[in-house]
């Protein structure tokens, strides 16, 4: 039992930072001190199917209810934690751009840069320096919310987050970026 007692202490000390530095990562965001990316919500499947057109939803893998539902959590998680006037960027693919619409947090701005380059990994270079590009340009306390895919947060990252996971991102950023959080889908 004192064994028992003396594991949750040490469990409790270990748990307390961990919340300590969400709560600062949160706190950088609201203050455009950061920026958050995320995996757009979840669309079952993987890349998108033969024939696929950008200008055509039905052509593409999309969200599912599953999806839907959890991107409205996001938004409302993100208007808990003080965020509902953001700039909201997103691929063009229909599954980021429902993801963000499903936010309602505002106007949503395709953002090229943001687009999947799964089918194309020859673009991963000047896409991920594209996108540096644009995040260095955003003005200085601006909120900014991205919604992207797995391949240009891992080519910007090196994390390979799950669908609906996003990522805090200290600004400018660094090479490779100072990750201030996870969280997790919510």
């Amino acid at each position: 039992m004192r064994g028992s007692g003396l594991l949750f202490a040490v469990l409790l000390l270990v748990s307390v930072p961990g919340e300590a530095d969400d709560d600062e990562a949160w706190q950088a965001l609201r203050e455009g001190r950061a920026l958050l990316i995320l995996r757009h919500a979840n669309a079952p499947g993987l890349g998108d199917p033969p024939g696929f057109r950008l200008s055509d939803c039905s052509t593409q893998r999309n969200l599912d209810e599953r999806g839907r539902a959890q991107a409205q959590r996001w938004g409302a998680l993100l208007r808990d934690r003080g965020l509902a006037a953001v700039r909201l960027l997103s691929s063009r693919w229909c599954r980021a751009l429902e993801t963000a619409e499903q936010m309602a947090l505002g106007p949503v701005e395709p953002l090229p840069a943001l687009d999947s380059f799964f089918a194309s990994p020859a673009s991963e270079g000047r896409q991920t320096v594209e996108l540096r590009e644009v995040l260095a340009g955003l003005e200085a306390g601006e909120v900014a919310i991205l919604v992207s895919h797995q391949v240009n947060i891992t080519a910007l990252t090196g994390i390979f987050p799950q669908s609906g996971e996003g990522l805090i991102l200290a600004r400018p950023l660094a090479v490779p970026p100072q990750i201030l959080a996870r969280v997790p889908p919510p």
